[in-house]
């Protein structure tokens, strides 16, 4: 009996514990000038903070991404994506700049894609606690939410299944430049 209570404990403190990180904004904006400068992860509470960041700086034309370390909730992030690109803002990354996973979703969003030298996308696999989402036959709607969004995004699904086998969701991918140059993720240098 005790074994299953601390079982049972263990497995609530999990829960509770991705439950309060999405709850809370783990992401930084600063606006300066045109450019919203954002950095840290996407959570559920991310597109509240960024459309307020939007509506009281109307001169916003860039969403600049400093260090993102991903996302812990892909509809947040395409929520996101989709006002970038509904609104003709740009994304960028400036020298330094590490966009990792979910980041990677939300940069391809913008309606031109800068990078600076020194800049660094970083792509893997999905999992959803049970299987890596390589491993779901490519019918699977398991797939769909994220494929359709890049597809929207990029005028294909190439990149979505290109992440799937870039590295598993415990490692990751630091794209090369033709890897990026092959699957149009950025408009001009």
């Amino acid at each position: 009996m005790r074994r299953l209570i601390a079982v049972f404990a263990l497995l609530l403190s999990v829960v509770a514990c991705g439950t309060l990180e999405n709850a809370s904004d783990g992401t930084r904006m600063q606006v300066q000038g045109p450019y919203l400068l954002m950095s840290g992860t996407i959570t559920s509470r991310t597109p509240a903070a960024f459309a307020r960041h939007l509506a009281e700086n109307p001169r916003i034309d860039t969403v600049v991404l400093g260090r993102i370390d991903g996302s812990i909730d892909a509809a947040a992030t395409h929520r996101m994506g989709r006002q970038i690109r509904r609104l003709g803002l740009a994304t960028e990354l400036r020298s330094g700049s590490v966009v990792d996973s979910g980041g990677v979703e939300l940069f391809i969003a913008g309606a031109e894609r800068r990078m600076a030298p020194g800049a660094a996308l970083r792509v893997h696999s999905w999992r959803n606690g049970y299987r890596e989402g390589s491993s779901y036959p490519r019918q699977s709607p398991k797939h769909q939410m994220t494929r359709r969004y890049m597809a929207e995004m990029l005028g294909n699904d190439g990149f979505y299944w290109f992440t799937l086998q870039a590295a598993p969701s415990d490692r990751i991918h630091k794209m090369t430049a033709d890897e990026i140059r092959r699957y149009g993720l950025l408009t001009r240098p």
